[in-house]
């Protein structure tokens, strides 16, 4: 629907004719025809007296599908692309609530890799003092039953402690590369949705390059602890019982499609000079 078309309803709503409104806004009645069969636009000034009139937002008047959208003038446009005060307090909110989230598992994942690096620390020590028996094992003289224990068996049997050592500590340096990547995931994604909460507009080059960053980590995270665990297989001939995950890749292809949505955001901004949320809500 366009702008002459949403200013006929209004008008024909409020019960009201063309000469009527032309005088409530100190213009003639051809002014207000014109504006009705999409022959001219009015200036902002106009559009802004016609939501006091009919009691109504820009939005009403003005649609996000107007087609001939660039032959409105640079202050119309900037007002198209904002949000109204709901909306704008909503993604906010959302935003912050986002925001808050990141950071606890920021907070998370770095708190689990300095616990598996204590653990890799104390691994030598746990190994030398670690017995299997045929259905339980002994660490530090407490005894745990176990159920796979012919595993276990098989792999204490068939490795020396070294190699166990160096087995493990090479898990445990997958596993807090692993950590370390979630951490800066997270934190970025934190910082992103700082950016998007303060800013006038989430679509800005900051917030892409932030995008990307998030991006190239979750690949590294849903790559390198496969990849490794398939490197450790082949090379200690022990069963990890490691599976392609198609729904970590499907996650980065997400975030790639969300990448290029904020690009197309940011461009389409920069062509309108316009921003999403208005200064009065900042």
């Amino acid at each position: 629907m366009k702008f002459g078309e949403n200013l006929y309803n209004l008008r024909k709503k409020a019960n009201m004719s063309q000469e009527l409104l032309a005088e409530k806004l100190d213009v003639s009645r051809q002014s207000v025809s014109k504006w009705e069969n999409g022959n001219a636009y009015p200036e902002m000034n106009r559009i802004l007296e016609l939501c006091k009139i009919f009691n109504c937002n820009i939005n009403d008047i003005i649609t996000e599908n107007i087609i001939d959208f660039n032959s409105l003038d640079e202050e119309v446009k900037m007002n198209v692309v904002k949000f109204n005060k709901e909306k704008q307090a909503k993604l906010k909110l959302t935003s912050k609530i986002i925001s808050i989230l990141s950071k606890i598992g920021s907070i998370g994942a770095l708190v689990a890799s300095i616990g598996i690096l204590l653990f890799a620390i104390c691994t030598p020590m746990i190994i030398n003092n670690t017995k299997v028996y045929d259905d339980s094992i002994k660490i530090y003289g407490n005894e745990f039953s176990i159920n796979e224990i012919d595993q276990v068996k098989e792999i204490f049997t068939n490795n020396s402690n070294t190699e166990l050592i160096i087995y493990s500590i090479s898990i445990c340096s997958c596993l807090i590369v692993t950590m370390l990547l979630l951490y800066f995931a997270f934190k970025y994604l934190s910082k992103l949705f700082i950016n998007i909460n303060k800013e006038n507009s989430p679509f800005t080059l900051d917030n892409l390059k932030l995008i990307k960053k998030i991006t190239y980590l979750l690949i590294g995270y849903s790559i390198i602890p496969e990849l490794s665990g398939y490197i450790f297989q082949l090379v200690t001939k022990i069963d990890m019982g490691i599976e392609f995950e198609s729904f970590n890749f499907i996650f980065v292809l997400i975030m790639i499609c969300i990448y290029y949505i904020f690009d197309y955001g940011h461009q389409i901004q920069l062509d309108s000079k316009g921003a999403i949320y208005g200064k009065e809500n900042e």
